[in-house]
């Protein structure tokens, strides 16, 4: 392998969002529990469970996305820029000339 081939990921990088769909299962099964206990309406303990796993879902996604890029993969991010092409090699979209003075 040379300098220039991707390192293979790694166990812990491919398991990361097992985790948080796991999380985020755990939360609305609590959830679901809890209602269950609380009414003994299993109708009503489905939905509550559902509502908890799409919310808990995206709020944990929108706390990944506010983490800093390590070091590696700032130097990735930034040889992606250099080299004009997005996620996957696949070039970005043709933003057009830009807008004309008038």
């Amino acid at each position: 392998m040379t300098s220039e081939d991707p390192k293979p990921p790694t166990r812990r990088e491919i398991l990361k969002p097992v985790e948080l769909v796991l999380l985020s299962a755990g939360l609305a099964l609590f959830v679901g529990v809890v209602v269950l206990l609380s009414t003994r309406q299993p109708l009503l303990a489905v939905v509550f469970f559902g509502i908890a796993f799409i919310v808990s879902l995206v709020v944990i996604a929108m706390f990944t996305l506010t983490f800093k890029p390590n070091a590696a993969e700032q130097q990735e991010l930034q040889g992606e820029d250099e080299a004009g092409t997005g996620a996957g090699g696949v070039p970005g979209p043709y933003l057009g000339p830009g807008p004309k003075a008038h």
